[in-house]
C-alpha cells in the first residue's frame, strides 16, 4: 500500500508539473483550481499547522496536545490530498467527449508540423497534459484559441 501512495505523490507531482494552468482551462478541467489549491498550500499549511499547535497548547495546555496534534496533521494532510487527487486523475482514461477531443487537436497540430507523440488507444489525463503544454508552448494564441 505505501508504494502505491508513494506512486500516487510522485504522479500527482509531475502531473501538476505537466499540466498548463491557463485561463482557458479553468472552466473546462478542475486540474487547474486543484493545482492553484495544492501549491497555495504547500506554502501556507506548513506554518498554519505549527501556529494552530503553539495556540492549542498555550491557551488549554498539554492536557490538550492530542487535539493540538491533530489539528496540525489535518493542516499538514491538505497538501498532500491535493497530490494524491491529481495522482488518481493522471492515470484516469479520458471520457469518450474528451477522446475525440484529445484526437482533433492532435491531429491538427500535427498539420501543423508540432511534433507530438503517437496517439494512445485509450489516453489517460496525462497523455492530455502533455499535449495541451506542447500547444499552449509551442503554437500560436490563434491556434490555442480556437480549441478553447
Amino acid at each position: 500500500m505505501a508504494k502505491d501512495i508513494g506512486y500516487l505523490f510522485r504522479e500527482g507531482q509531475a502531473y501538476s508539473q505537466t499540466w498548463p494552468v491557463k485561463r482557458e482551462l479553468y472552466a473546462l478541467f478542475p486540474e487547474c483550481r486543484v493545482i492553484a489549491a495544492t501549491r497555495f498550500a504547500n506554502k501556507v499549511m506548513p506554518p498554519l499547522a505549527i501556529l494552530t499547535a503553539a495556540v492549542y497548547i498555550n491557551f488549554y495546555g498539554l492536557d490538550f496536545l492530542p487535539q493540538a496534534l491533530t489539528m496540525a496533521f489535518f493542516f499538514i494532510s491538505l497538501p498532500m490530498q491535493g497530490l494524491l487527487w491529481l495522482g488518481y486523475r493522471a492515470n484516469q482514461p479520458l471520457p469518450p467527449s474528451t477522446q475525440s477531443w484529445y484526437r482533433d487537436i492532435h491531429h491538427k497540430m500535427q498539420m501543423q508540423g508540432c511534433r507530438v507523440h503517437a496517439v494512445k488507444g485509450r489516453p489517460r489525463y496525462k497523455e492530455l497534459a502533455q499535449l495541451l503544454k506542447t500547444a499552449f508552448d509551442e503554437m500560436d494564441k490563434a491556434f490555442t484559441r480556437q480549441w478553447f
